[in-house]
């Protein structure tokens, strides 16, 4: 099973018919994608299943219905367990970005994180899930894979909001913070979280 987010709202993909009536569940070799999405977009659905006999090819051919941009992030620890969050289009966030040419993902998701936020030195301690989104550019649907990892850093110094990324504060976030920050954040954050 596959969590795909409508902005907070989730399209399920599963392998197995589910007995849940909250949620309407389409066939995914008919679905009309779009329609579905601008459904749950207008409220007119809480969420909604796609099924897929074959859940080896479940995530497959769901991703062929879109194009997908691929980013990487992290969930950056400090020395003092804090967690770095990003403000930007007024929720809560981890940096996180597009990945270019030919670095790995895992260079990617470092680069950004650092022109997002200022911060220096970090090294991945282990990969987390992968959060699957999508989100319209240019009257074009697309699906964001974003592949995140846990990472750490020493670094003590000034934090620097990358303002033409639209973000405005950059936040070391204690627990209890956290906690009040992810109450305005996104769906896929929080339960990366």
């Amino acid at each position: 099973m596959y969590k795909v987010f409508v902005n907070d709202k989730p399209i399920i993909l599963t392998s197995e018919i589910s007995e849940d009536k909250l949620y309407k569940t389409y066939p995914l070799k008919y679905v009309d994608l779009p329609k579905v999405v601008r459904d749950l977009k207008r409220g007119n659905n809480k969420g909604v299943y796609l099924y897929h006999k074959n859940k080896d090819k479940l995530l497959k051919k769901f991703l062929k219905k879109f194009p997908n941009v691929i980013a990487g992030g992290g969930k950056v620890y400090n020395n003092e367990g804090k967690v770095l969050f990003i403000f930007r289009n007024d929720k809560w966030d981890l940096p996180k970005g597009r990945i270019e040419g030919n670095e790995s993902i895992e260079e990617g998701a470092i680069r950004e994180v650092e022109e997002e936020t200022g911060v220096k030195n970090l090294t991945i301690t282990k990969p987390l899930n992968t959060t699957y989104h999508i989100f319209k550019r240019n009257s074009r649907y697309k699906i964001k894979i974003t592949y995140w990892f846990e990472m750490y850093t020493s670094y003590n110094g000034d934090l620097l909001p990358e303002a033409s990324e639209g973000i405005t504060k950059v936040k070391w976030l204690g627990k209890k913070k956290q906690a009040k920050a992810l109450k305005n954040s996104y769906a896929n954050i929080r339960e990366l979280m």
